[in-house]
């Protein structure tokens, strides 16, 4: 039964791939959307006195892990004090910036850091595990003009950019302080938001690093003149151009995050829609991370809201917003900071917090 059920599965995910629209149905109705409830013992405390700083990525592989990208140099001074030569307490030391949970909740894995052959970033952000098993790594310090591609235990693959100085949003050979990526297995193309410096999406070939291509809001050539934010309507994106997430159906979603939006292209760069999420938000904007839900339509898309400290649930067929959870705070189930998400196999959403957040959290999803 399980087997048949995974072909049918199998089935669907390969036609919508070869879809250009998602086969919505004009009656389709949203229901309540998927519902979730915190759980507190998630993860397990770290071993060796490790303690997290800002937690700038999340992903969960296709086995199961769930991959944690945190920034060790955000840990405050009174939070690693058994790092000091004398100890000056008992805990703690700052975690390496790689981390790797099993559902349980276990370390399995830890590593990353500078090394030889590779530039590491100066401020951690973004990371993807591809279908490959393959690990890409971004940086949004003011150097960080570059993503990492590595092997699940931590061995150099590739480079593309450089730290240094960047060459704008239309440079082809360079970043400029990207936010995440995502893979195309089919296509074997990185798509990377690009992102703190930059204001547009721009595609590699995965393997090489070669340039493809490159667009701005509306599928346009991006521009780097200063805009007001917080602007649904903006002829460009504002800075960060936060995410970009790839739909079963071969849509592109792409956060701009504070102009409180998620716009929508093919993979060629064409336009196709947009969502504007609470476009009343100020501060940092209300889109900091979207990721798909992993019913065979995706039908939903949750959006991880850092200024609001609420995770939204929006029906994808026609932008309805069902619902939201959370609030600013730091008890289980509320946010401070809240920047990234995750989702596994069984719908189970992985949040992370910057700022003083420093945290991962588990919401496990609840039968419908």
């Amino acid at each position: 039964m399980r087997t048949a059920s995974l072909i049918v599965a199998s089935i669907a995910a390969l036609l919508l791939a070869s879809c250009s629209q998602p086969p919505f149905k004009a009656d389709m109705l949203p229901g309540a959307g998927p519902r979730y409830a915190v759980d507190p013992y998630w993860p397990k405390p770290l071993p060796n006195a490790w303690t997290l700083g800002q937690v700038a990525g999340l992903a969960v592989d296709r086995a199961g892990l769930i991959w944690v990208l945190h920034r060790p140099a955000t840990v405050a001074e009174d939070e690693k004090g058994a790092s000091y030569t004398p100890p000056r307490a008992r805990c703690c030391t700052p975690a390496p910036p790689v981390l790797v949970f099993d559902a349980q909740g276990n370390l399995v894995r830890s590593w990353g850091g500078p090394g030889a052959g590779y530039d590491w970033p100066q401020n951690e952000h973004g990371i993807y595990v591809d279908p490959e098993g393959y690990v890409w790594i971004g940086g949004n310090g003011l150097k960080d003009h570059h993503v990492l591609k590595f092997t699940a235990e931590g061995a150099f693959l590739l480079q593309i950019g450089k730290p240094g100085v960047s060459g704008g949003s239309n440079a082809t050979d360079q970043l400029g302080r990207p936010a995440s990526m995502e893979v195309d297995q089919r296509a074997n193309e990185v798509y990377i938001a690009d992102g703190y410096g930059n204001k547009r999406v721009i595609v590699f070939d995965a393997t090489t690093g070669q340039y493809k291509r490159h667009w701005g809001a509306y599928g346009r050539r991006p521009d780097d003149a200063k805009m007001a934010t917080h602007n649904t309507e903006s002829p460009q994106f504002a800075n960060p151009v936060h995410c970009v997430r790839l739909a079963l159906d071969a849509l592109v979603y792409v956060c701009d995050r504070t102009n409180n939006r998620i716009q929508v292209f093919r993979k060629d760069g064409t336009f196709v829609r947009q969502y504007a999420i609470e476009p009343q938000t100020r501060i940092n904007g209300s889109v900091h991370d979207m990721i798909l839900s992993n019913d065979p339509l995706q039908l939903y898309l949750i959006v991880g809201d850092g200024s609001n400290s609420e995770v939204h649930i929006i029906y994808r067929p026609t932008g309805q917003k069902l619902g939201s959870f959370g609030r600013m705070g730091r008890l289980a189930g509320e946010f401070y900071g809240l920047h990234n998400l995750a989702i596994d196999a069984k719908g189970s959403l992985y949040t992370g917090e910057v700022r003083t957040g420093k945290r991962v959290q588990r919401f496990t999803k609840a039968p419908q």
